[in-house]
């Protein structure tokens, strides 16, 4: 099990303020890890401010579909970011099997260009892609079925949870195709709202954890009402006690 990491949108705000200074931040709780988003908007804070903090960024967030790919792939590269995830297909996408099917080759074709930069694609759900049921089975999965084995997951299992989904048993049948979780606890409001440090809400953090033991684990906040370095710092702390 590697260290755990943290997805930046949790600190957004301040690293909108100060990316350097928040990277810095980061480090000091303990990160030696994180998950940017906006790959090649924060390009060049990524290549200088992440190894002069000790952190490295196995995976990020990056729009993929139906955009040109190929700049975010040669700068996760550059970085050493080895899994670009595309953190979000609105939920209008995911009604339909063709809808789903349109998406899998798209992020099929997606893989196809990052494997020539040494790079590997993935996808991040929310809360309706599990909510949303195809012949009786979650759209998620429906898209799961039929990615390249190049594909890979990160499953969100607040958001998976708050689609009425068993996370833990979610990932069980998902098995080794999910490289990631992101882990966040709360009292499941679709908005976001009211998220808690992990372990301290309605997500069976502990199930979630056992069920996917080979997961890089990414701490997040969509929202956090108070100190939201003291947040991930409560979270990561939960997680190398929970692990140890």
């Amino acid at each position: 099990m590697t260290d755990p990491s943290v997805q930046l949108y949790s600190v957004r705000d301040a690293f909108a303020a100060d990316p350097i200074d928040t990277l810095r931040r980061v480090a000091a709780i303990g990160f030696t890890q994180v998950e940017p988003y906006g790959v090649l908007e924060n390009a060049e804070v990524l290549r200088t401010a992440l190894s002069e903090n000790g952190l490295s960024a196995p995976t990020a967030h990056a729009r993929l579909v139906g955009v040109e790919q190929r700049p975010v792939f040669e700068v996760a590269a550059e970085v050493g970011i080895g899994v670009v995830i595309d953190p979000y297909i609105g939920a209008e996408k995911w009604q339909a099997a063709d809808d789903i099917a349109a998406t899998a080759k798209a992020l099929n074709e997606a893989a196809a260009v990052a494997a020539e930069h040494g790079v590997r694609v993935g996808y991040h759900n929310h809360w309706w892609e599990l909510e949303s049921r195809i012949d009786g089975r979650s759209a998620f999965e429906v898209l799961a079925d039929q990615l390249d084995p190049r594909v890979v997951l990160e499953v969100d299992t607040y958001w998976a949870t708050a689609g009425g989904e068993d996370a833990a048993a979610l990932l069980k049948r998902l098995g080794d195709r999910v490289v990631a979780i992101h882990v966040k606890d709360g009292g499941l409001a679709t908005d976001g709202t009211g998220q808690v440090p992990a372990g301290q809400g309605q997500v069976p953090v502990a199930e979630v954890l056992a069920a996917a033991p080979n997961a890089l684990r990414v701490v997040e906040f969509d929202h956090f009402d108070g100190d939201v370095f003291a947040g991930i710092a409560t979270s990561l702390a939960y997680l190398t006690g929970a692990e140890r």
